[in-house]
Order: C-alpha cells, then sequence, then structure tokens
C-alpha cells in the first residue's frame, strides 16, 4: 500500500542528524549522561507556537535540559478543565509543575503567526462548525473565539491579527491561573 508517510526520510535529515549526533551530542556526551541518569530538572517551561521559524533554545541561547518545552498551533492554553479535549497542553503543564517544579513559565508568542491567523480568518468566514476539512485544528483554534470577539471592529486584517497575537497571551496567562 502506497501513502504518502511511506517515503523514506530525505538524505539531508539522516545527514544533518549524523552530523548532530559526531559533534553537538559528543560535545555534550557528558551532559546527556547526567540528565540520563539524574533526570532532567528545568526551572522553566516554555509554552511555544510550533512553527517552523520559531526555535525557542535558540532565542534564549539555552543550554540542554534547562527548558522544558510545550509546543502547539498559536501557543494557546486552554482554560482548566478536567473533561476538556484539549487535555494535552494542559497535562504537560500539570507534569511540569507538579513533577518537575517548574518555578518559572514563558508563554512564547510571535509575530505573523499562522496559527492566529487561520483562526481569525476562520472567525471572519464563520466556519469552525461548518465542514470536516482542519476540524483538529478548527477545535484547537476555536479558544482563541473569546479574545477575537472582544477585538471589537478592526478593520484592517493585519492590525488584528497583530493584537490578536499579543491579546491570545494574556488569555492563556489568565487561562492557566484557572
Amino acid at each position: 500500500m502506497d501513502n504518502k508517510f511511506s517515503k523514506p526520510l530525505p538524505h539531508t535529515l539522516l545527514k544533518q542528524y549524523k552530523k548532530w549526533k559526531s559533534t553537538q551530542f559528543e560535545d555534550n556526551k557528558a551532559l546527556h549522561k547526567k540528565l540520563s541518569e539524574e533526570g532532567q530538572n528545568p526551572k522553566a517551561m516554555i509554552i511555544s507556537c510550533c512553527d517552523s521559524r520559531v526555535n525557542p533554545t535558540s532565542i534564549f541561547g539555552a543550554d540542554i535540559g534547562q527548558f522544558f518545552i510545550h509546543r502547539n498551533i498559536a501557543n494557546l492554553v486552554p482554560p482548566y478543565k478536567t473533561d476538556s479535549d484539549h487535555s494535552g497542553t494542559s497535562a504537560t503543564l500539570e507534569y511540569a509543575i507538579e513533577n518537575l517544579k517548574i518555578s518559572n513559565l514563558i508563554i512564547l508568542g510571535h509575530s505573523s503567526c499562522g496559527g492566529i491567523r487561520e483562526g481569525y480568518e476562520i472567525y471572519k468566514k464563520n466556519s469552525f462548525g461548518t465542514d470536516q476539512r482542519n476540524s483538529f485544528c478548527k477545535q484547537w483554534l476555536s479558544l482563541l473565539l473569546p479574545v477575537i470577539k472582544n477585538l471589537g471592529k478592526k478593520s484592517h486584517f493585519e492590525e488584528a491579527t497583530s493584537l490578536l497575537e499579543k491579546l491570545s497571551i494574556v488569555t492563556s496567562l489568565n487561562n492557566v491561573l484557572t
């Protein structure tokens, strides 16, 4: 059976992995061993967008083991609900707090966020529940609805999405407090 996922990894990815293994991994072998034997002890957690242009460890110049990182579309944190369909982020946050005892939480947003833009476009087209295409994404991005509804009448797409990028972080921080 042929499907789009049965193709081998591109040669460049294998080459890059081998290069990482022979350089960065070897250079930090003792640290990797220590973290493996003693466990991780990050002081901070980052909830970041999964956008390929955003690399939280690079932004902060972080060392291996410094951050516990969770990535999702548009770096959203859902409100607290024990029966939620959005439990992946909640479970990761709970693990970081309860098991790793992190002392700092960073919700790392970014400009020109594709998830934020998509959520805004879906809202403007009023298509959150109209078809099954991207149904998981639509369900996830529906977390933005309360923020979008409170934006008011922003006439310019860029202005509205830029404001939404900022307000969604405030909303996620407030959701953490729930």
